[in-house]
């Protein structure tokens, strides 16, 4: 009996502790802790001093195994992540859209890199970068090993999902829905703007 019930305290101090208090994603420790706030797809972190910073995120480039792609790679750079898949309708529409915004706003310091998630077949993935002309990096990571940098909190069930990281790489900004790029860009030149 005090098994079972030393059991049921350790399961309801792991369950109490997953629970947030605020309304919105939380920074403890320096690090990103994600909460959805009442369901909401859209959520922007402000004042820039409230944002958390994830973890390490790095990975094989999509289009050359050899190569280890890392958020470090765009230091004082705004760093748009997106999660894709070649295998997900809505990423289908929303790569180009997010192409247009990268080719807008490349010259003001903004970089970005897909995380290309649930994808077994590589040379798939790769057609699917080339057929669509997107310039811009993707870490391979058909397990989604990725995230466990945003405190293993973050939705990983919602595919597509785009993070938007300040010049200090901390989230400004995440939608877990399809973009357009009139969705995505006057977030990114805000954030390109910031001192």
């Amino acid at each position: 009996m005090r098994r079972l019930l030393a059991c049921v305290v350790a399961l309801s101090a792991v369950l109490l502790s997953g629970c947030s208090t605020g309304d919105d994603a939380v920074a403890q420790g320096g690090t990103f802790e994600f909460v959805a706030p009442g369901g909401k797809t859209d959520i922007v972190y402000d004042p820039p001093e409230a944002r958390g910073k994830p973890g390490s995120i790095k990975g094989p480039e999509l289009r050359d195994p050899a190569k280890t792609v890392s958020l470090q790679d765009f230091e004082d750079q705004v760093v748009v992540i997106n999660v894709w898949g070649q295998w997900c309708g809505p990423c289908r529409s929303e790569m180009p859209e997010l192409q247009k915004v990268y080719d807008a706003t490349k010259a003001k310091g903004v970089a970005f890199l897909g995380i290309d998630v649930r994808d077994n077949n590589r040379d798939a993935a790769v057609d699917f970068v080339v057929d669509r002309k997107i310039t811009f990096p993707s870490i391979y990571d058909p397990a989604m090993r990725t995230m466990i940098a945003f405190g293993g909190k973050y939705p990983t069930t919602v595919i597509p999902s785009t993070i938007v990281l300040d010049r200090q790489h901390r989230v400004a900004a995440v939608f877990l829905r399809e973009l357009l790029a009139e969705d995505l860009r006057p977030v990114v030149e805000r954030l390109a703007a910031e001192k």
